[in-house]
């Protein structure tokens, strides 16, 4: 592509060199730079991506989008962009290098601090249901149509995000639904994404190790609303406080959904067991194979969002009925001892809450619920003792333990945990740094009618422990010991 038809999406503060040339690629990882591409010098956290232009200059590249006036030279070969945010650039580039793939889809994007990929994985799977071929875009995993891609992030980058985009277009792909991250909206990842609807969950504290503060958090988030063309919808979590505050700037259409008060989209729970739950939505009944009161709020926006959409209301709720669990959300494991097992991704306070309260409802009176629960290293350590408190004050029996200690020492992790339980609380709860053994512990304290939760890690299939990748599943671990 030419240069300076790239450059129409941008707002160059100054340009110093030829635009009249032909660009190959596109980089923002100077180890990819080759003879003739455009690298994108980004300003990350931990490393400046200015300190590499010289090495891309001479690997070849043909031009240079930075912030720094510093950087810039007056050479012969090479062109020289200076732009405002480096990170929005690459957004805007990203999106005009892969020919605008978002506007040749109906793309809907989901934010919010817990059930934003059970909402996008079953929104996929509706539609998909109902004849459309369809993208997602999630934390588990990508998908173009049936093919399965691997995701590595939240929310990919946006040259990896407008790629995934183009390759669902190239499919015949209509619609894509994506989880939109609070640090991929920060980061300006999708700048330039040409958003048709957004829906929104909830917010709890989650990611205040990068945001600072729960306004941030919240504003960033906001920022997704903000950003909406007047055609487009958005569908809003009117029982949580902060569900109103998203959509106040919004242009587009917006409609609201609650469990509690009046809203566009209602619903009450008939009847409830570990097999699913029998459901009142807008009048009608739907028995769905879902538990627990934080999914009657997911299904009440993917209802939402698929009438916003277009879609037969009764078609819709005949799918609904169909769905099953996104891998590692509430995910039933029975033993043949009589005892069950949950799988959930739970890694924030509110998220244990609920899942907590969850099984407390669901279960037999005078069986136990056994916790099996940690955090993750390298992230917000306020949540720790919070997370420990809320386990514990549920649960007959608590079991703490490693979650991704990342680089930090498990046992530095879990001294944050056990510093939200009163002595009295620590001497009835055990401590067992290894996640095995934590496991095996559960299933052996079991016995009929009682349930284990196995919470933090859900979908995930590896440990990070000193920095190193180790293969580890909750899923398989609870059915070894079963």
């Amino acid at each position: 592509m030419i240069l300076s038809k790239l450059l129409e999406v941008i707002e160059p503060i100054e340009v110093i060199g030829e635009t009249n040339k032909e660009i190959k690629g596109l980089h923002f990882d100077s180890r990819k730079i080759g003879e003739g591409d455009l690298f994108v010098a980004q300003v990350g956290t931990a490393v400046d991506g200015h300190t590499f232009i010289d090495g891309c200059v001479e690997k070849g590249a043909a031009a240079v989008v930075l912030s720094d006036r510093a950087f810039m030279h007056d050479a012969k070969d090479v062109t020289y962009i200076l732009v405002e945010n480096t990170d929005k650039a690459l957004g805007l580039l990203a999106s005009k290098w892969f020919g605008e793939p978002s506007k040749a889809l109906t793309l809907v994007g989901v934010t919010g601090t817990n059930g934003k990929t059970t909402i996008a994985t079953l929104l996929y799977k509706l539609v998909r249901a109902l004849g459309h071929k369809a993208g997602l875009l999630s934390t588990v995993v990508n998908y173009i149509e049936d093919e399965a891609v691997a995701a590595t992030h939240t929310t990919p980058d946006a040259i990896e995000l407008n790629g995934l985009l183009r390759r669902m277009v190239d499919a015949g792909c209509e619609y894509a639904f994506m989880e939109v991250s609070s640090h991929a909206i920060a980061q300006e990842r999708i700048a330039g994404l040409d958003f048709d609807g957004a829906l929104f969950t909830n917010l709890t504290r989650d990611h205040i190790d990068y945001h600072k503060t729960f306004d941030n958090y919240r504003d960033t988030k906001k920022r997704l609303f903000d950003g909406l063309k007047k055609s487009a919808f958005a569908v809003t979590n009117k029982d949580d406080k902060n569900g109103l505050v998203m959509t106040q700037n919004c242009q587009a259409e917006v409609k609201t959904y609650s469990t509690r008060s009046l809203a566009d989209y209602k619903a009450q729970i008939l009847e409830e067991g570990f097999e699913g739950m029998m459901l009142s939505i807008n009048g009608k009944e739907v028995f769905v194979p879902l538990v627990g009161r934080f999914n009657v709020s997911n299904l009440l926006c993917i209802y939402g969002a698929a009438l916003c959409l277009g879609f037969e209301e009764l078609e819709v709720l005949r799918v609904l009925s169909t769905l099953k669990p996104v891998n590692g959300r509430f995910e039933t494991i029975r033993s043949p001892k009589g005892w069950t097992a949950i799988v959930d991704y739970a890694h924030t306070p509110d998220a244990v809450d609920n899942v907590i309260q969850t099984i407390r409802e669901i279960k037999k009176e005078g069986a136990k619920l056994i916790t099996v629960v940690g955090c993750g290293g390298n992230r917000d350590k306020g949540k720790r003792p919070m997370m420990a408190q809320i386990a514990k004050k549920g649960s007959e029996q608590l079991i703490l333990t490693s979650d991704n200690p990342r680089d930090e020492e498990p046992a530095a992790i879990l001294n944050d945990m056990k510093a939200g339980l009163t002595e009295e609380e620590l001497r009835s709860t055990l401590v067992i740094e290894d996640r095995e053994a934590a496991i095996q512990t559960a299933c052996t304290l079991a016995q009929k009618g009682d349930v284990i939760l196995v919470a933090g890690k859900g979908h995930e299939d590896y440990q990070i422990i000193k920095g190193v990748k180790h293969h580890f599943d909750d899923h398989e671990q609870v059915r070894k010991h079963l």
